[in-house]
């Protein structure tokens, strides 16, 4: 079965060099699967899971924004922070997410409460993610 080069890099570095048969991805528009051959184009990512199948095996990653660029034979995510999940620290989501949702409740400034918002929901995509193995 032909493999499609998956790239996943950061600010700080590349995270993931990787072959799959099909990445799926949350885009801002809704979720894509991308297949070895697909066509051109470039789409804003939400925070979210990246799937890369292989075989019969998954890797996900957990995605906080950024943009995938998808060439037919290399998908190329350039995110603002990525992790696959098994690098991900749990027990250190899991207390983000928690100070996150007490900030929250307390916040009274729109803004603020925005950027609270965010971290809640990066904290959780990294359980999501972890959850999947």
């Amino acid at each position: 079965m032909k493999t499609i080069k998956v790239n996943i890099v950061t600010p700080n570095g590349p995270v993931s060099e990787t072959e799959a048969d099909m990445v799926i991805a949350s885009t801002e528009t809704g979720e894509i699967g991308i297949l070895p051959g697909h066509i051109a184009m470039v789409a804003p990512l939400q925070i979210g899971a990246l799937r890369l199948k292989k075989d019969t095996t998954t890797v996900n990653v957990a995605v906080h924004g950024g943009f995938i660029e998808v060439r037919p034979d290399v998908v190329t995510v350039l995110a603002q922070n990525a992790e696959l999940a098994t690098d991900i620290d749990i027990a250190r989501a899991q207390r983000a997410a928690k100070r996150a949702e007490e900030q929250l409740q307390a916040k009274a400034d729109k803004l603020d409460a925005q950027l609270v918002e965010l971290d809640l929901k990066r904290a959780i995509n990294r359980i999501n993610v972890h959850n999947m193995k």
